[in-house]
């Protein structure tokens, strides 16, 4: 069953990955950087070579300042922007909640345990989530990162592949559709890539601008199967515009079942939330869906995570 036969996951195969595809210990005991890992110098150099046009495009979404729909799961914390106007000139105040399922932002390695602590729940990497206090993270945090994110990106146009506008809820994103994707375009998958999934999240909420968003998520996008893909190709990060899919044909023991894998047990950091629409255009426009990537997560010393604003450079 899986990847290889093309069937979706079971709920045994869930459970086994967790410690199939396991990376603790894999880069000493200390770790904190998980499959970035994969990004070594070689690479960082490499990329600059997809940079032909100059060209630059943000995957970013404005950050949300009103609720979408009220007591929906989708925006329930607003950000705060309140402005000051003076004689010589003006200022603001920014406030964000950014985890959840509307602002863009990068999830660290401390945001997720292996289950609850009173289950005895770890971090990734064995860790004791114990280092997670309401002060700050003292491990796994945001602050890791601060030299920034640089590798090749690649994007994976799901409904452009399927010819549709959306994913649907009951079809999510299969792992063997990013292998088709990646032939149909000549792309070889690299160590070190981050793996960009769209799924249309747009189109799918224009399509229902009044659905109440409930959690676990009751929208289109990502099945578990995405994680053998990312496992195999030693990718380096998940990024996508709708997240985990709703899809419930297996009754996976998770509230959002590709989230509880790979950060907590692979140390892979997501992308959550981002607007892929522009730079699906400008791949289709260049004809190539690989290029130059840099993401800079703010330094929040023991964040959980950063709103980040993703730059594509072709």
């Amino acid at each position: 069953m899986g990847l290889k036969e093309r069937t979706p996951t079971t709920v045994q195969e869930y459970l086994d990955y967790k410690t199939k595809f396991s990376n603790w210990g894999r880069w000493g005991d200390d770790d904190q950087f998980g499959t970035l890992n994969h990004i070594n110098p070689d690479i960082v150099k490499e990329t600059a070579n997809l940079i032909k046009t100059g060209k630059s495009v943000s995957c970013a979404n404005p950050l949300a300042t009103q609720a979408v729909i009220p007591d929906s799961h989708r925006n329930p914390k607003p950000a705060d922007h309140e402005m000051s106007v003076h004689e010589r000139g003006s200022g603001d105040y920014i406030g964000v909640s950014y985890h959840g399922f509307v602002n863009t932002h990068i999830d660290a390695l401390c945001h997720f345990f292996t289950k609850s602590v009173e289950e005895g729940g770890r971090l990734y990497n064995d860790k004791d989530p114990a280092l997670v206090t309401e002060s700050g993270a003292t491990s796994h945090s945001i602050e890791n990162w601060r030299d920034g994110i640089v590798t090749r990106g690649v994007l994976y146009d799901i409904p452009k592949f399927r010819g549709t506008d959306f994913v649907e809820l009951d079809k999510p994103v299969e792992g063997w559709e990013l292998e088709d994707w990646a032939k149909s375009q000549g792309i070889t998958p690299q160590t070190g890539d981050a793996v960009f999934i769209r799924s249309g999240y747009k189109s799918f909420w224009e399509a229902h601008p009044d659905l109440k968003m409930t959690f676990p998520p009751n929208t289109p996008g990502n099945a578990p199967s995405i994680i053998e893909f990312l496992y195999n190709t030693d990718a380096s990060l998940l990024g996508w515009d709708l997240q985990e899919s709703g899809y419930r044909d297996h009754d996976y023991p998770a509230r959002i079942a590709v989230h509880e894998v790979i950060i907590p047990h692979m140390g892979m950091p997501i992308l959550d939330n981002a607007d892929f629409d522009r730079l699906s255009n400008t791949c289709e426009e260049l004809g190539r869906y690989t290029f130059h990537l840099t993401i800079a997560p703010l330094v929040v010393e023991g964040g959980t995570g950063s709103p980040v604003n993703p730059i594509a450079l072709f």
